[in-house]
């Protein structure tokens, strides 16, 4: 594996972690077309648990079966491919070492009726990272519900054993519940909170949504207006907020959200690239177009974090 300069700047801003968890972080960061270059392309399937099959894959039938989700990421030359236990385990051997994997360790589901105290189950362990050969393992928690602190804890018993085995650690971080409203589950200001959250909880890779201009908290709204600080374009709010994740040196990538337009989805990586985020984490508006529309959308993607 030959490393770019660019790739070793990158790992040596994680001082503390063990040599397999940067070998993991130099496998995703190596793979596929955005190779060596610091972005990255991340394939995430696990809508089927937090919105049900039908609602995920009826627009794309072929999306039910995992070994579509593998060979797509493979044939656009994504950077890896993250998805729940039973899904990956799906594909495990078929597609043994054709990509770097991350196994999501916790979901949520679309029947529970938990809202203010929005929480996830854990449904995988590291053992099952590492058997079935994993660069990573992946979180998700909900800075602001009722339920945050015991995800925390949960997350931190699991990075730990993660890195002591050598896996690298992806933490998907969502503001919701408790008092955050709606409108502020994209207030930049709360993005930037839970990103640097993530950060602090030792996050090798930080996935968060793209933010809105508004500004949710009382007291953090003082800051930005008072301070100036830059979040008009969404350029400007990317860049603040890989400001926030220890002033440009953890990997952020950012959720591609619901379902869109091409257009839509192109203009966002643009704006990821140039406010100096390190690529996208996208989904729904991959696996749910027909395979042409995706592997099209998904080439145009990867030019634009190339640079082109």
């Amino acid at each position: 594996m030959k490393l770019s300069r660019r790739v070793r700047e990158i790992l040596s801003w994680y001082e503390g972690e063990t040599p397999g968890t940067k070998a993991n972080l130099a496998r995703m960061l190596t793979a596929g077309r955005l190779g060596n270059t610091g972005h990255m392309v991340i394939l995430p399937v696990d809508q089927g648990f937090e919105h049900g099959p039908a609602r995920s894959f009826a627009m794309n039938p072929e999306a039910y079966d995992p070994h579509y989700h593998y060979q797509l990421a493979i044939d656009a030359g994504l950077s890896a491919y993250a998805a729940p236990l039973g899904s990956l385990a799906a594909g495990a051997d078929t597609f043994a070492g054709a990509i770097p994997t991350i196994l999501k360790m916790n979901s949520a589901n679309s029947l529970s009726r938990q809202k203010e105290n929005a929480d996830q189950a854990v449904t995988a362990s590291v053992c099952d990272a590492l058997r079935l050969g994993c660069a990573a393992i992946g979180f998700t928690i909900y800075p602001g519900s009722d339920a945050m602190y015991n995800q925390y804890e949960e997350f931190r018993d699991l990075s730990a054993e993660a890195k002591a085995k050598g896996l690298a650690v992806v933490l998907w971080s969502y503001p919701r519940g408790g008092e955050v409203t709606k409108e502020g589950e994209l207030a930049v200001d709360v993005i930037a909170y839970g990103a640097h959250m993530a950060a602090l909880l030792g996050a090798n890779i930080i996935k968060v949504k793209l933010p809105s201009a508004h500004l949710e908290q009382k007291e953090a709204k003082k800051v930005y207006e008072e301070k100036k600080i830059p979040i008009a374009t969404q350029a400007e709010r990317v860049k603040h907020i890989m400001q926030c994740c220890f002033n440009n040196k953890r990997i952020v990538v950012f959720s591609g959200g619901a379902a869109k337009g091409a257009d839509s989805v192109l203009e966002d990586a643009r704006a990821i690239h140039a406010g100096g985020g390190n690529g996208s984490i996208i989904g729904r508006n991959c696996f749910q177009r027909p395979r042409d529309e995706a592997m099209k959308l998904l080439d145009q993607l990867v030019e634009i974090y190339k640079g082109k």
